[in-house]
């Protein structure tokens, strides 16, 4: 068993899952009596388990010192932003580096709604977990 497990066992399950979408209110007119609901991503519970086993790893494994993603990501050129993150050369990257780039997708859904959508749309969080299971 890989200390990896808990997060490379969604390959399949992201390949199958509908991950989430946005949801828009297009009932309410924006009148004190009919509010308009902000628009927000309504993920599927995969996600949601996602979520809590990359939080959980990240207290399991505290050698691996994933709270400090962003300056992990800055040692090896990269920003902590959207872009940077979704071009980077994974092949070369370790074990680490690979689980800071889904720690910073995680924590960029704190700060601004659908980027976690983003990065598992374009492929990348598959991407970044098939990188992570050659480790194993």
């Amino acid at each position: 068993m890989s200390r990896f497990d808990i997060l490379v066992k969604y390959i399949p399950m992201i390949q199958a899952d509908s991950i989430g979408e946005w949801v828009i209110d297009k009932e309410n007119d924006g009148t004190p009596e009919h509010p308009i609901q902000m628009p927000f991503v309504d993920y599927s519970e995969m996600v949601h388990n996602f979520i809590d086993d990359v939080y959980t790893f990240e207290e399991s494994n505290k050698d691996m010192e994933l709270t400090r993603y962003g300056d992990i990501l800055k040692d090896i050129g990269l920003d902590w932003d959207t872009e940077s993150m979704k071009n980077a050369d994974v092949s070369n990257l370790n074990a680490q580096c690979l689980l800071a780039l889904i720690m910073g997708a995680v924590r960029a859904e704190r700060f601004c709604d659908g980027k976690l959508l983003d990065f598992f749309k374009s492929g990348c969080i598959l991407k970044w977990l098939e990188r992570l299971k050659s480790f194993e």
